[in-house]
């Protein structure tokens, strides 16, 4: 039985918990993956109306300048893309394309630098999760109740990364994140991420 790798830096942790060799908590974190990208893809619909109804709100509550029809429809179009490429990071295909090379240590950390919310935390709460409810030898079914689980704990990573640095300083060119984070919290997750 090998054992799951040792708490790293968290700029090679991407490699440690999901590169070979497999370990439980790596299984648990690919269907994990695996399901949010089935919820977002099946909800979608129920997605874009409530990103439609969150960026309303949000404009109107912080006062954000957005009155013109085609720079609301701007930050709408913006918030589908980033919803798109939210499934594209989900997609069972793109989670091996995206782990299958490990990245330098200098890519991860600029991949985290990049984001303008620190998501390590998250993450490494995330594969703390997983380690704590994976175990050898269960059966797919099984691993899918507790990715179903995993879900149900964590949410879908990096929202609570997101949600946290929004509300921490709020502003117009972070919000399209924002939105789509609350709305996958709320519709893909099953979990109230209001304030």
């Amino acid at each position: 039985m090998e054992a799951d790798p040792p708490d790293a830096a968290l700029n090679g942790l991407f490699r440690d918990v999901l590169m070979v060799p497999m370990t439980p908590a790596s299984l648990l974190l690919k269907v994990y993956y695996e399901q949010l990208y089935d919820r977002v893809e099946t909800r979608r619909s129920r997605l874009l109306l409530r990103m439609d109804g969150l960026l309303a709100a949000e404009i109107e509550s912080r006062q954000f300048a957005v009155t013109a029809p085609e720079r609301l429809a701007a930050y709408r179009e913006t918030c589908i893309a980033f919803l798109d490429e939210r499934l594209e990071t989900y997609n069972p295909v793109g989670i091996q394309y995206t782990f299958g090379n490990a990245p330098s240590e200098l890519a991860s950390e600029l991949e985290f630098q990049l984001d303008w919310y620190d998501s390590k935390p998250e993450f490494a709460d995330l594969v703390e999760a997983a380690r704590g409810l994976a175990a050898e030898g269960i059966s797919d079914d099984a691993r899918a109740a507790l990715a179903d689980e995993l879900i149900h704990r964590a949410g879908a990573f990096p929202d609570r990364s997101i949600i946290a640095a929004y509300e921490a300083g709020p502003a117009l060119q972070k919000l399209p994140d924002y939105v789509v984070a609350r709305a996958i919290e709320e519709i893909v997750c099953d979990r109230d991420s209001a304030p």
